[in-house]
């Protein structure tokens, strides 16, 4: 079944409640007050089937006072039922709806003239072109014009049928994205717990399902489900649902938050926003405060004009940035409108555009970075968003930032503009950033190996903080995956085409110090010793001796005892000699003819090697 929301608008006492009760025969006014006045206060809701459809109905307040609560029902319909009293015409609150719904994007709808029985032909005929001038080249231009009375019955037939023709040919909302849901009213039930209900705006939901209510950021598990008084195991995008939930109390479900999908979005205090100012309104002065209605919420916010003028002229548009008092989950696409604090009356409208746009933006960049959003591609909006981070963004921040789907960024990541990094997380760069940021790294390469020539490269972590100070740490390793021009060797990296170029007197000391320590044999000298016979400055006399310890053709097994390898691999033959026996440091001392200053750091060196193992007070050949 197709499920379409409709929404009434329109002046107090125009009959909207009579209307929504003669169609589907469902009382919604519920509140006392309501009914002692007569009147409207908050938002009724009821449904009609007709064939293929359910219709539900968001019957809205119309008294001027209570427009902030018609702006919680508008928010999330599909089409209006446009209400004007053939005995009234058009009113203040008429005016105002219809710039609501024109600026909340509602796409189609149906004028209905009520209360017809009350007035002639020539007048109803005389209201019918009133209306008709007044929607003229909005949504409503061409829409059906029906005649009804909520009183006698006349023209309901006929709405009816024009329902469903407009029903059926409305944009259906999307059960593929994420589950969104504004509450609009929670209450509890005694033996049930706490039930929240609102319109799915979009997405799904099912039963035992774990979601997330904003701006808390709590988790809750939804235990029962309810469609227009049914109970059902899954409600999609565009019912109005209400859900019997666990881990809540209805006071910690007011109007205006809302449930999502668990884990995936993120509330914000700053929206980057398309916004269109009335012409009925004044100016809008940078830094106004002003009311955001945005889903069911209302948020005092503070409006500034990123366009860098001071204010912005009546039926003006521009780019604002709404920093909000209280974060509102909202995702780029959604509609708000705005309200002046005093008169408190509506001026405006538009979409959001991103959620957590950069603080500053360069100078002369705004318009081009905004007209970039306004009504971007997946891929655009992606791209832009990516070259912004700092480091590029992982796929949850994403999903969170845009509301697109993983489905919809995979699809995104193979663009050419971005980089696609799978592992130890998904996540994409800007592909002209990560190619400047491996020149970097290779220039900051070619500069040690110039300043340290004799090094056999520069440390991982020293390259990571010099050009990637902040950034995860597998970018610098996806970067050198990416490039054959930088080579490592554990935790060293150098220029793939460098190498090792010693000077004359360099060559000839690394060959005096190998020379030293191979004929020492085991009875070796200390490093300063060896390092001043080099016939080098202390420093370079060092890199040398690296460079033998790399070449393996040093041993090092102490801080300051280096011994040839030819001598170490003759002390393992000589002790492989003795294999299975057991043996003192004393007998050790008599096999190699060394002391003890020599033979009790070579013991504990074999002892790591696993050549020989402790055993009590003596050692055991292996």
């Amino acid at each position: 079944m197709r499920n379409v929301i409709a929404g009434t608008a329109g002046h107090i006492d125009h009959g909207k409640t009579a209307l929504v009760r003669a169609l589907t025969g469902i009382e919604t006014d519920r509140l006392a007050e309501e009914k002692r006045r007569g009147i409207s206060i908050d938002l009724g809701f009821a449904h009609l089937d007709l064939e293929d459809l359910r219709i539900g109905f968001v019957d809205v307040p119309g008294h001027e006072r209570f427009v902030k609560n018609m702006l919680a029902g508008a928010q999330g319909i599909d089409l209006v039922l446009f209400v004007v009293a053939a005995d009234e015409s058009i009113k203040p609150q008429t005016r105002e709806h219809f710039d609501i719904c024109r600026l909340l994007g509602v796409e189609a709808g149906i004028v209905v003239l009520t209360k017809c029985d009350l007035v002639d032909a020539d007048l109803l005929g005389l209201v019918r072109l009133e209306v008709e001038e007044f929607v003229r080249g909005s949504f409503l231009d061409g829409a059906p014009v029906v005649a009804a009375s909520s009183a006698t019955g006349e023209g309901l037939g006929e709405l009816r049928r024009e329902l469903a023709r407009v029903a059926r040919a409305v944009r259906e909302k999307d059960a593929s994205r994420h589950f969104r849901l504004p509450v609009d009213r929670a209450f509890s039930v005694h033996g049930f717990g706490t039930v929240a209900t609102g319109t799915l705006v979009s997405g799904a939901v099912e039963l035992e399902q774990e979601i997330e209510l904003h701006p808390a950021g709590k988790r809750l598990r939804v235990r029962g489900l309810e469609v227009h008084g049914e109970k059902v195991p899954r409600a999609v995008a565009g019912q109005r649902t209400a859900l019997n939930l666990a881990g809540a109390e209805a006071a910690d479900l007011p109007r205006g938050t809302t449930l999502a999908a668990a884990g995936l979005l993120r509330s914000s205090r700053r929206l980057d926003c398309r916004f269109q100012l009335l012409p009925s309104a004044r100016l809008l002065k940078q830094r106004a405060p002003v009311h955001f209605h945005l889903g069911t919420a209302e948020i005092q916010a503070e409006a500034r004009l990123l366009d860098g003028r001071a204010a912005l002229a009546s039926g003006g548009e521009t780019w604002v940035r709404f920093l909000l008092r209280e974060p509102v989950l909202a995702l780029p696409g959604d509609r708000f409108i705005v309200r002046m604090f005093s008169p408190v009356v509506t001026i405006g409208g538009g979409v959001v555009l991103d959620i957590d746009g950069p603080r500053r933006f360069p100078p002369g960049q705004v318009e081009a970075r905004f007209r970039a959003l306004d009504g971007a591609s997946p891929a655009d909006r992606l791209s832009l968003v990516v070259a912004e981070a700092p480091f590029g963004a992982g796929f949850d921040e994403l999903i969170g930032r845009t509301g697109l789907t993983l489905m919809e960024i995979e699809r995104v990541a193979r663009d050419p503009r971005l980089v696609w990094i799978r592992a130890p997380q998904p996540w994409l760069c800007d592909r002209r950033w990560f190619a400047a940021v491996i020149e970097r790294l290779k220039a900051a390469l070619g500069e040690f190996h110039r300043h340290n020539p004799l090094a056999p490269g520069m440390p991982k972590e020293e390259l990571r903080g010099h050009e990637l100070a902040g950034a995860p740490a597998f970018l610098l390793d996806a970067m050198l995956a990416a490039t054959r021009e930088i080579a490592g060797q554990g935790e060293i990296l150098r220029l793939a085409a460098h190498r090792l170029a010693l000077k004359e007197d360099e060559s000839e000391a690394l060959t005096r110090i190998e020379a030293l320590f191979r004929e020492a044999g085991l009875a070796v000298p200390s490093l300063a010793e060896a390092l001043a016979k080099s016939g080098l400055e202390a420093a370079r006399a060092r890199a040398v001796l690296e460079i033998l310890l790399r070449d393996k053709k040093l041993v090092r097994i102490g801080a300051d005892l280096v011994f040839h390898a030819q001598a170490i691999a003759g002390l393992r033959t000589l002790v492989a000699a003795h294999k299975g026996e057991r043996f003192s440091v004393g007998t050790f001392k008599d096999w190699t003819g060394i002391s003890r200053k020599y033979a009790i750091p070579l013991l504990e060196f074999l002892d790591r090697e696993r050549v020989t193992r402790r055993d009590g007070g003596a050692r055991l050949a292996l």
